[in-house]
């Protein structure tokens, strides 16, 4: 075996005699370049990738290196990257291995996720990785052991989490002026009439391709059925573009849409590195999309955690009439929009108006007593948001200053725990305990 960066890593990594993984990791001034990689260059990560090429000058930072299973796609983001043929691979290994490289962004199907962002923080780099962290609750807990036995940095790619709205809202909770929160709610809902995730197939794409051309896939590799991220089928142009129909490679609605809710409901509710549930339950079905799918279209899930609050989830590709993103409280409610509004619960008007510091003033009644002005139920508070970085912007200011992340490992590994738990429960029919001990999932 060719003795890399990547192999001393793992190397030390098994001796206490050798250096520890983060060792190996470059560690940046402030004003240093950041060289940063790409892997998987589908529709989000050909987003990033120019998202990260047009913010290069201000922010410092050159993109290096790309890497994907399909070489169209991976020869579309050299042009966009302008990078050479040699900065091109279908390997990540190769991505891995380079020293040169600070930081990776991982935007393939969910199955390969957490595999690709172990072995990156083994060799020194910093990771973001799209949400869902990753496709099983297995997988989810080893990359949180990861990030906290190799110190790298690894933001999860819920956007939802740098809303500045989300992180008033937590001060907050945190500071009474709702009271206790006992329910949320957060939604995710479409319509189409071609039938969601049903993407453009290239019609001269696949594995019989020679590997130059255009049109090559590395299906073998993109399956993963050698590290047993996938069982091995004969090439399928639909799971490979439309993955997202397929339980196989990720959960649906649950973890590309509803992970979007869930995140940032558990920042605010519970706190910066969010809480694992207590019990989860959910139901729907594929009541329209009846083609070669085998995920729902209409996908419900509620999550009970132990601090005693539910949070109702709700995603819907057959109509796109949605919930708005509530939290309630005993006394009061909580809306999102440009500011953070929030509203009292009639019950509970002077608590309300005492934790918000709202001035109380009585006024009669006309009946010989005294009401309060406004009636009860109808103060309202305003809180602007918080003025913060956009989710990779924050992401690069944790590498180089140390900032707090929008949504770190364990946040994130607490949303996909409640998350999967939503699909297994409705693919099995069941309901679903977590066991805090053990760290698994078992049916109530």
């Amino acid at each position: 075996m060719p003795i890399t960066r990547r192999t001393v890593v793992r190397t030390a990594a098994a001796s206490p005699l050798l250096l520890p993984a983060l060792s190996w990791g470059r560690v940046l001034g402030a004003n240093e370049r950041l060289n940063m990689a790409v892997i998987g260059s589908g529709g989000m990560g050909t987003g990033h990738l120019r998202n990260l090429v047009n913010r290069s000058k201000d922010e410092n930072l050159h993109v290096t290196r790309a890497c994907d299973v399909y070489r169209r796609r991976l020869n579309a983001a050299g042009r966009i990257a302008s990078l050479q043929p040699g900065q091109l691979t279908m390997e990540y290994e190769r991505v891995l291995d380079d020293p040169n490289i600070d930081a990776v962004v991982i935007a393939t199907p969910d199955h390969w996720h957490t595999k690709i962002a172990i072995e990156a923080m083994e060799a020194g780099k910093d990771v973001y990785c799209e949400k869902p962290l990753s496709h099983t609750i297995p997988q989810a807990l080893a990359c949180r052991d990861a990030v906290h036995r190799t110190g790298r940095t690894l933001q999860v790619g819920p956007q939802g989490t740098s809303n500045g709205a989300m992180w008033a809202a937590r001060r907050a909770i945190a500071e009474g002026r709702i009271g206790k929160p006992t329910w949320s709610q957060g939604a995710y809902c479409r319509n189409s009439r071609g039938g969601q995730f049903n993407w453009h197939i290239d019609p001269d794409a696949g594995p019989h391709n020679p590997k130059d051309q255009d049109g090559y896939v590395w299906w073998d590799r993109w399956l993963g059925h050698d590290h047993g991220l996938a069982e091995e089928i004969d090439w399928n142009a639909d799971h490979f573009f439309r993955f997202r129909k397929y339980l196989a490679y990720n959960g649906g609605l649950a973890t590309d849409l509803l992970y979007h809710r869930l995140a940032p409901l558990l920042l605010a509710i519970e706190g910066h590195d969010g809480a694992y549930p207590k019990r989860v339950v959910a139901s729907g079905g594929r009541y329209l999309e009846k083609d070669e799918r085998d995920i729902p279209d209409t996908f419900f899930m509620m999550v009970d955690y132990p601090a005693e609050h539910t949070i109702c989830l709700s995603s819907v590709m057959t109509n796109d009439d949605t919930w708005p993103t509530i939290i309630r409280g005993q006394y009061g409610t909580m809306n999102f929009g440009t500011a953070l509004s929030l509203t009292e619960q009639s019950p509970w008007w002077r608590e309300f108006r005492t934790a918000n510091e709202l001035d109380i003033q009585m006024v009669d009644d006309g009946q010989g007593g005294e009401r309060p002005e406004p009636n009860a139920g109808n103060a309202t508070a305003s809180l602007p948001a918080d003025q913060r970085r956009d989710h990779m912007g924050n992401f690069l200011d944790a590498i180089r200053e140390g900032a707090p992340l929008a949504c770190n490992v364990d946040l994130g590994c607490a949303t996909m725990v409640a998350i999967r738990m939503g699909v297994d429960a409705w693919k099995d029919d069941q309901v679903l305990r977590w066991d805090p001990e053990q760290e698994i999932a078992v049916t109530a």
